[in-house]
């Protein structure tokens, strides 16, 4: 009986042993980015991380702060270069933050379509593209992967049926080059300031109107302060996927193969579902009683911005013109 007892304590030790080894292998990383769940940005947490899951069989699993629970864009930014955050997606625009040629990707009608924009942000020339632009002007971070939250309009209290009808007023916009050119020649007033003081920022006429997609304008309730959504379809509402170099440098090949294949789903797999997530948003909004106005002349936005996009890309620099160029060659 001793010695069965002694062979159950030895058997019941070598399963503890090895559960506890199996549960120091398991690491948790953290995911962060400035919308709320049921975003285009947490559509691209739950490709990332379930694939990042299965491939590493459960030993890598990442941890989803949405909200701007870990600060707004540029401060996630700041914090996936010193390695405090691990994963992170935020917005092309303030990429341009820590790397102005960034701003190409909010060049106004660079995109020609919902499916022009799928098939650029899925095509592996253009994530080459963007990624060496990183590596070559950013220290402590890496573009492993793109998304897009569809296309941005502009919203407020009062209807936009063609360009003149922005004339004089406040807009808030991304704190790029690109907005601060395009705007204006609009005939507005480009305001910056972070996303989370938009809301207030229209409820108390600080701005007369901000510009976003339609998910983001649902889900932050941005149409209870501006009932009015205007369908200028201006840019793409797209995004960058993120590593810290810190985490890079310390992950085997293989982990980093695993990496950069979830990444790859999103840039896949992302853009179409964001798509579906306006959609839906749109006949929501509709359905709730906001105003959406989409006899909006694009004509003449149009005829206004297509003179400064080869112009803006060329003054960002060579990656922002490589860049733009692979995404118009796109059919």
């Amino acid at each position: 009986m001793a010695a069965k007892f002694v062979r159950g304590l030895i058997a019941l030790a070598a399963v503890c042993f090895a559960a506890c080894a199996n549960a120091q292998d398991v690491k948790h990383y953290r995911f962060a980015h400035d919308q709320q769940l049921n975003s285009g940005y947490s559509i691209a947490y739950d490709i990332f991380s379930a694939k990042l899951k299965e491939l590493s069989k459960g030993a890598m699993l990442v941890d989803q702060y949405p909200g701007a629970q870990l600060g707004q864009e540029p401060q996630i930014l700041q914090l996936v270069k010193s390695g405090d955050i691990d994963f992170a997606i935020v917005s092309s625009a303030n990429t341009s933050t820590i790397s102005p040629q960034a701003g190409v990707m909010s060049l106004h009608f660079l995109f020609r379509d919902e499916d022009h924009i799928v098939k650029a942000l899925g095509d592996e020339k253009v994530f080459a593209a963007i990624r060496d632009m990183i590596d070559q002007t950013v220290q402590g971070i890496h573009a492993i992967g793109l998304g897009t939250q569809g296309f941005r309009y502009v919203y407020g209290r009062r209807e936009v049926h063609k360009v003149q009808d922005l004339k004089g007023y406040k807009v808030r916009v991304q704190a790029t080059a690109t907005e601060d050119t395009m705007f204006p020649a609009y005939g507005a007033q480009t305001v910056h300031m972070p996303f989370g003081s938009v809301y207030t920022s229209l409820q108390t006429g600080v701005v007369d109107f901000a510009e976003n997609g339609e998910n983001v304008y649902l889900i932050n309730r941005h149409y209870e302060v501006a009932p009015v959504l205007s369908l200028t379809e201006h840019e793409a509402n797209n995004a960058i996927l993120w590593i810290s170099d810190k985490l890079w440098q310390s992950l085997s090949a293989e982990q980093k193969q695993w990496v950069m294949t979830a990444a790859r789903d999103v840039s896949t797999q992302e853009p179409k579902r964001g798509f579906e997530l306006e959609h839906a948003a749109g006949a929501k909004l509709e359905k709730m009683g906001v105003k959406i106005v989409k006899d909006v002349d694009k004509g003449g936005f149009r005829k206004i911005a297509d003179p400064y996009l080869d112009k803006l890309a060329h003054d960002l620099g060579p990656h922002a013109e490589k860049i733009k160029d692979l995404i118009r060659s796109i059919n």
